[in-house]
């Protein structure tokens, strides 16, 4: 198994209300839209990428494919 067949689920634990508009665009970019929803990608490095920008806004697992 390859690091690009990893998915990861990603969920927003925090809001981005009060953040820096690129941040708050990162989130929205993401898929996120409401509090505690979930989104699940691909473990790609454009995504890790994202996460990093906004990692104090969610929270990050990774999900088992079977």
């Amino acid at each position: 198994m390859s690091d690009d067949a990893k998915q990861i689920r990603i969920t927003l634990v925090r809001s981005p209300i009060g953040s820096k508009k690129k941040q708050k665009l990162t989130v929205q970019a993401l898929g996120l839209r409401r509090m505690n929803t979930s989104v699940v990608h691909k473990a790609t490095p454009q995504i890790r990428g994202m996460i990093n920008r906004v990692s104090h806004l969610v929270s990050v697992e990774e999900v088992d494919e079977s």
